[in-house]
């Protein structure tokens, strides 16, 4: 089965029996880890802190020669299927991948790993073997991130309204992890059994990175620098990333867009503006030419390329604030 694709995963994970180990990759680290829990509670149950039944490795144990195919072979003293997870795999892993193959067990080998491009070897051996599925993880969007979204919701005993999770998976940054605290917070917020809308969605995320990022946007469309800098440095001190930042202004900047070309009038966008907003939305719609908003929406994608290239989160940010304090500059011009 080998190299597996999106409408495999979630069976592959629920009943990993076929398989001798699962190789996650990809850049968002915390689909990741919970692909990794999914799996081993698939195996384990409730049985996840047996230390006979799961073994942890470390990057540098599992490179050693026999390591892991000594693991793979040996049988939990408890009974049942062993579970093998190494968090931190690369490259350095494939020769000893491919003698915990060779070995005999029925153990489940879980490997997490970061991006692994065509070329890794640890990639294309798992991809090659019928008896490993490998997984790759990266960023949901769309319709895919609301779908997950309303299943974490589930989960909690909540139900929501699909314009809700429209609205959350257009405001949600890429973090997995943040996305499920978010919606456990917005679960005790409507209370089990209860229903998220719109409204409910827009007013438990008016809090914390959320509402700093929102004043932040509104601020930088209005010309007020320097306010757009003070809400940005609170919203990303409660934990907004730069990937999350660009692409909700570059959200804003197409919802205004999106009114202009409909005369100015901002109670044609779903989802609606969020009351708190609607009179620094509009007022910003009276600055905004259909012209000037394609031009920063075009800046916005370029700085967005060049934040992919940067491997340090200060030059990530130095390059957010400079692109917030343009539209800024715009703004008052």
């Amino acid at each position: 089965m080998a190299k597996l694709d999106a409408r495999r995963v979630a069976a592959a994970l629920a009943d990993p029996g076929p398989f001798r180990a699962i190789l996650l990759h990809g850049e968002d680290s915390g689909l990741v880890r919970e692909r990794a829990e999914t799996a081993m509670r698939a195996v384990l149950g409730r049985a996840t802190n047996d230390p006979f039944r799961l073994a942890e490795l470390s990057r540098d144990e599992a490179a050693k020669a026999g390591v892991l195919a000594g693991e793979m072979a040996s049988l939990a003293m408890t009974g049942g299927r062993k579970v093998i997870r190494l968090r931190e795999a690369t490259d350095a892993h494939a020769a000893a991948l491919k003698d915990a193959l060779a070995s005999r067990g029925e153990a489940l080998l879980l490997m997490e790993s970061g991006e692994l491009q065509t070329r890794s070897k640890l990639r294309a051996m798992a991809e090659a073997e019928p008896a490993v599925a490998a997984i790759a993880c990266y960023p949901e969007r769309g319709e895919e991130l609301a779908a997950t979204l309303g299943r974490m919701l589930k989960e909690q005993g909540v139900s929501a309204d699909p314009a809700a999770l429209t609205w959350l998976a257009g405001r949600l940054g890429e973090d997995r992890m943040q996305a499920r605290r978010e919606m456990e917070k917005l679960a005790l917020f409507v209370g089990e059994g209860g229903r998220v809308t719109e409204e409910a969605a827009q007013a438990c995320s008016g809090e914390g990175a959320a509402a700093g990022l929102d004043e932040a946007l509104m601020a930088a469309t209005a010309g007020e620098a320097a306010r757009a800098d003070q809400a940005l440095s609170a919203a990303m001190a409660e934990g907004a990333t730069s990937v999350a930042v660009l692409r909700g202004a570059l959200r804003h900047l197409q919802r205004l867009h999106a009114a202009a070309l409909a005369g100015g009038d901002s109670s044609v966008l779903r989802p609606p503006v969020f009351f708190r907003h609607r009179a620094a939305f509009d007022r910003a719609l009276r600055t905004w030419s259909p012209v000037a908003l394609e031009a920063a929406m075009t800046t916005l994608l370029e700085v967005e390329k060049r934040t992919r290239t940067t491997a340090f989160r200060d030059a990530e940010a130095a390059l957010v604030r400079a692109a917030l304090a343009g539209i800024a500059r715009q703004a008052r011009r």
